[in-house]
């Protein structure tokens, strides 16, 4: 055999380079590989990027940092079905990141994310561009696009993906589109109910629950409703809240039903099942707070309608509702109690309420908790409204106290409701005592420096409920109210202004509270508001008569004349008329100035002053007693006033002789030294003797001196009117025909005031002489009315008009 010849290889071509291995340790070398032509290179460097960025958000960062998302955007497109996929991957991983998805939204990548969804693309593919989608849809410029490009019809189509991942993603996807309105639509349009449905079927939980999010965003609009009821839905939620093994679904499964709840038909449909009452009892048996809060909510969403109230009702809802308030979780509070206070919108619920569930919300004011305050308070609020029994409860549950320090709290939503509690409690005048009895006008006045114009509003409506009670009136006037009341005519909202007129028409009911508004300028506010077209109310102008009818002085300075039905009392004066800017002055402050060149005051008074006894001083603590030894406390403080009254009180004991002491023969026959201890015996005797009568004397007693009767500035009586009135009522009310006394009583009023008088000699009648010359005699410029002998017109008129009523 021959010797075998080696062949040799044939060089490489010059113009193809050497196959090069690179290793690569820094992420810089790997995202640089991205502009390489070599499909090779790009696949392996996604994947390598992939477990890079999967490592942590940090990196994802780096690899954002180092332009690598630019690079994707553009290999997600690539043709290469192993560079697409790999590329593919990485961005679903990177999208985690806000600032990745900001950029790949900015990139404009959701079209070519959608594109992968093509059923021809692989399971990896639809997994990591439905999670990329699912990551973006949570920015709404994103959710936009997605349903801009059709995106749901490719997502609802992957949700009978065999594959889990794609399936999770794409409900996810679906869950974030759905919580915008036309997304809603556009699921029960294109179908997407069944395979929602059947996703509850699913061995992942975390599938089961995407999906039930999902129907319960789609479940708020009313076609969706109506497509799960078509496709039995709920007879699939009500199973899984029997199944104990899925109490993880329970909250999501109700937020379903509760939606579902608003529509009378499905109500209906479900209190003919039973379903209906197997909700209540689920909501009352459940372990589970959010699943009662839930259950509660969906009742309370449903009881917005008549007809489902009434279904409620029929299923013992109340008694649900009352159970959920002794639970320990203060959300599953506030839902039950917001559910009954939907409920109160049924009478016969209110009465149930009234047996089980007043008091349990009285005890829930009590709470710390601000929002279980503001929603006991409501629900409470709507139980009182139109409800006596109810409102009598609260006083029966020893409700006020707790009332009263609610209108302390800082949350206007608590105040506004604890003021409609109070308003629907003083329609009763039992109630309207017990609430005044609790110091709750004195805290209202805290409520109207609110800087809330909705605490405002409610707070007036309060005072003026309450302020039809004289001692409420005199309770809030002497708490300061009235200043903050007149403050408040200023304000630039129509309904405080509207509520606060109304609350002064009302405490204008009697003089002496309409003369501390009118000296705290709410007739001069009265009067400019009724001028202004835009501010003037109904009540301005009826809290501006108000203030006039009961102070009649003031009324008659304005404007000159007074209506039949104005009673004239002891106080009254005419002071004349004034300036438009000028104030009237108290009778008080008239008296005290003298006589000057102004018009005389004229003064109605028949009434004596009152005398007023003082309040005694507080009687000083007694100083503590020291010990005395060998005299009994009776003994020392009866030493002790014998020492302050003096020694002309003489002591029983001192004027009491020492009886002769009798011998025993046993003591006649004893020595001298007998004698001697007897005599010590004696003495001994006589001094406990002493001790013992003096214990018996009573002390003295001081008599205080009595403190002098304190007179208040009061008008000068009018001895002269009190004649004239009696008069005219021994004369004139005895005559039988009305005309008959009004004839006499003109012509006893003309006598006393000077007479007739024709007009050609009115010169000579003199009466300014007369008034002047009373001025002078009286030192000062009020003058009573029956002191004038000489009146004119207007003092004939004022008198006949003070005189007109003792004969009725």
């Amino acid at each position: 055999m021959g010797k075998k010849v080696k062949k040799e290889l044939e060089p490489p071509p010059k113009d193809v380079f050497d196959p090069l291995a690179v290793e690569s340790k820094k992420a810089e070398t790997a995202v640089l590989m991205l502009q390489s032509p070599e499909e090779e290179i790009l696949a392996k460097s996604c994947d390598a990027l992939y477990k890079f960025a999967k490592k942590g958000d940090e990196n994802k960062v780096t690899l954002l940092g180092l332009g690598a998302v630019e690079s994707l955007s553009k290999l997600i497109s690539q043709e290469d079905k192993i560079v697409r996929r790999n590329a593919i991957m990485v961005c679903g991983i990177m999208a985690a990141h806000n600032d990745v998805r900001r950029l790949m939204q900015k990139l404009d990548m959701i079209p070519p994310l959608i594109a992968r969804l093509a059923p021809e693309e692989e399971v990896v593919v639809h997994e990591f561009a439905t999670l990329c989608l699912a990551h973006m849809a949570n920015d709404y410029t994103s959710k936009a696009r997605i349903f801009e490009l059709n995106g749901l019809e490719h997502l609802i189509r992957l949700l009978s993906s065999p594959d889990p991942d794609v399936k999770k993603n794409s409900v996810e996807c679906i869950y974030l589109l759905a919580q915008d309105f036309q997304s809603r639509s556009a699921v029960c349009e294109q179908n997407a109910i069944p395979p929602l449905l059947e996703l509850l079927k699913s061995d992942y939980p975390v599938i089961q629950q995407l999906s039930l999010k999902a129907l319960g965003s789609v479940s708020c609009e009313a076609e969706c409703r109506q497509a799960l009821k078509e496709h039995q839905a709920l007879d699939h939620l009500l199973k899984i809240l029997e199944a104990k093994e899925l109490n993880d679904l329970h909250v999501e499964a109700l937020l379903i039903i509760a939606n579902c709840l608003e529509d009378v038909d499905t109500v209906q449909l479900l209190q003919q099942s039973g379903g209906l009452k197997k909700i209540l009892t689920f909501a009352e048996t459940s372990p589970l707070p959010d699943v009662q809060r839930n259950a509660a909510k969906a009742i309370a969403k449903s009881a917005h309608n008549a007809e489902n109230r009434k279904f409620f009702h029929e299923q013992g809802a109340e008694k649900t509702l009352v159970d959920l308030l002794g639970s320990d979780n203060n959300g599953v509070k506030v839902a039950a109690l917001q559910a009954i206070s939907v409920m109160c919108a049924n009478v016969v619920s209110k009465d149930i309420f009234n047996k089980n569930g007043i008091f349990q919300i009285i005890h829930l004011l009590n709470k710390d908790n601000a929002e279980v305050q503001e929603a006991a308070v409501f629900a409470l609020a709507n139980l009182s409204t139109g409800c006596p029994n109810n409102a009598s409860a609260v006083v029966e549950a020893d409700g006020i106290d707790a009332l009263v320090s609610l209108l302390k709290d800082k949350g206007e939503g608590v105040i506004a409701n604890t003021c409609t509690v109070l308003i629907n409690m003083a329609t009763q005048e039992s109630l309207r005592l017990a609430l005044e009895s609790h110091g709750v006008m004195t805290a209202l006045v805290a409520t109207l420096q609110s800087s809330s114009n909705l605490v405002l509003r409610k707070a007036l409506l309060t005072v003026a409920a309450l302020g039809c009670d004289a001692e409420a009136r005199t309770e809030f006037r002497n708490a300061e109210g009235l200043i903050h009341l007149v403050k408040l005519l200023n304000s630039n909202h129509d309904e405080v202004r509207r509520n606060t007129c109304w609350a002064i028409a009302v405490f204008a009911s009697d003089e002496v509270t309409a003369a501390e508004l009118y000296k705290f300028g709410a007739f001069e506010i009265l009067q400019e508001m009724n001028l202004s077209t835009s501010r003037r109310n109904n009540f301005s102008e009826l809290a501006e008569s108000k203030m006039l009818d009961n102070n009649l002085s003031l009324k008659y300075n304005q404007k000159g004349h007074l209506s039949y039905s104005n009673l004239i009392k002891d106080g009254f004066y005419d002071h004349g008329r004034l300036k438009p800017s000028a104030k009237l002055p108290s009778l008080e402050e008239l008296s005290k100035q003298p006589p000057n060149q102004n018009r005389a005051v004229i003064l109605v008074n028949t009434k004596y002053p009152e005398l007023i006894a003082p309040t005694p001083p507080p009687e000083e603590e007694k100083p503590a007693q020291e010990p005395n030894h060998g005299r009994s406390p009776s003994s020392h403080s009866r030493s002790a006033s014998r020492e302050k009254i003096g020694r002309n009180v003489p002591s029983p004991v001192d004027d009491k002789q020492d009886l002769p002491s009798g011998r025993s023969p046993s003591l006649s026959r004893s020595g001298p030294k007998e004698k001697s201890s007897s005599k010590i015996k004696n003495r001994a005797k006589k001094e406990e003797e002493k001790t013992k009568e003096d214990e018996e004397i009573p002390p003295a007693i001081i008599q205080p001196e009595p403190l002098p009767l304190i007179t208040p500035w009061s008008p000068p009586v009018d001895q002269d009117l009190i004649d004239y009135i009696s008069e005219v009522t021994s004369t004139i009310l005895p005559l039988p025909h009305p005309r008959e006394q009004v004839v006499a009583l003109a012509k006893f009023i003309a006598e006393k005031m000077g007479g007739a008088m024709a007009k050609d000699r009115l010169h000579e009648f003199s009466w300014e002489l007369h008034v002047s010359e009373l001025k002078y005699e009286l030192k000062s410029n009020v003058i009573p009315i029956g002191r004038i002998k000489k009146g004119i017109f207007y003092h004939r008129a004022l008198l006949y008009k003070v005189s007109v009523y003792c004969t009725q």
